[in-house]
């Protein structure tokens, strides 16, 4: 997080690491459309750039817990030092309640609607590997020994490790 930008401010969230992805695509989508410097009007550069550089942070879960555990801990580092500390305490801010233990999850079947674009975006790995595998199991039963073979692994591959590699790398200022 870059020091002294809250990058739910930016975005007007609330400052909570539960919000889902729509929220924050939303949010995002409203100030770009408000300020981006293509408008006619010439747009807001300063705050689109903070709000680009927000949603660019908030975007994953994962860089959504990031950006709250660094303001919490610049919150209690301004509640020991008040001087040194980049931003004013943040208010806690708890977290919705789980559901009960006795509650029925989502049924089995309800990810399958998801299953392609989880694939499309690199996600269930053991499913991409067992595609792979098949793939260029079957290339090499179908095609051995001609050039076309080792090529098509090679994409098989390449095809297995660039949709991987979503959510797996920490955000660019870590």
């Amino acid at each position: 997080m870059t020091a002294g930008l809250n990058p739910f401010a930016a975005l007007g969230l609330p400052v909570r690491p539960d919000l889902d992805d729509e929220q924050v695509r939303a949010a995002w989508r409203a100030i770009a459309a408000a300020t981006h410097p293509d408008r006619p009007d010439g747009g807001d550069l300063a705050r689109y750039t903070a709000a680009s550089a927000a949603y660019a942070e908030l975007r994953t879960g994962w860089g959504r817990s990031e950006a709250y555990a660094d303001l919490a801990a610049q919150a209690s580092a301004a509640a020991r030092d008040p001087d040194t500390a980049p931003l004013p305490a943040i208010p806690a801010q708890p977290l919705p309640p789980r559901p009960p233990p006795g509650t029925r999850p989502a049924p089995p079947l309800a990810g399958l609607a998801r299953l392609p674009s989880r694939i499309r975006r690199g996600r269930p790995l053991l499913l991409r590997a067992t595609v792979a595998a098949a793939l260029a199991l079957a290339v090499l039963q179908l095609i051995p020994g001609t050039p076309a073979a080792p090529a098509d692994i090679t994409a098989l591959a390449l095809w297995f490790v660039l949709t991987g590699r979503k959510d797996l790398a920490p955000p660019p200022d870590r």
